[in-house]
């Protein structure tokens, strides 16, 4: 069974730019489609990226595209999401998803379609 473990949240100011990794303890990575969901406090968690096997990108919320940008190193079995200019409504906990994918090109974009999480990292932004 796969594992995954998030790292790279901090506190950081308006403005500034933090890179996520979620790294698979074991197994191919590159069997499974992948995803960065965030849950603001007191909120439903929400999809921010997802990527493909191939490597197809897709991005959620309107407030992140142009900003955030996922990525994935099979050979490394990590998965990122570099996030720039960020901002205080992007402090949230940034949970990493995988769920394997017979499919090269598909992208799950919904929570319940994921079985592997990761434990979550915080990102808090200051203004």
């Amino acid at each position: 069974q796969v594992q995954l473990v998030e790292s790279g949240g901090g506190l950081v100011q308006a403005g500034d730019s933090l890179r996520l990794s979620c790294a698979a303890s074991s197994g191919p990575s590159s069997r499974y489609a992948m995803g960065w969901f965030r849950q603001h406090s007191g909120k439903e968690r929400e999809f921010v990226a997802g990527i493909s096997r191939n490597g197809g990108r897709l991005y959620g919320a309107d407030s992140v595209k142009g900003r955030f940008t996922i990525s994935r190193d099979d050979a490394k079995t990590i998965l990122y999401l570099q996030m720039n200019s960020l901002k205080p409504e992007d402090t949230a906990v940034y949970y990493c998803a995988a769920e394997a994918s017979s499919a090269d090109f598909y992208i799950f974009t919904q929570e319940q379609q994921y079985h592997l999480w990761g434990q979550g990292t915080q990102v808090t932004v200051s203004s």
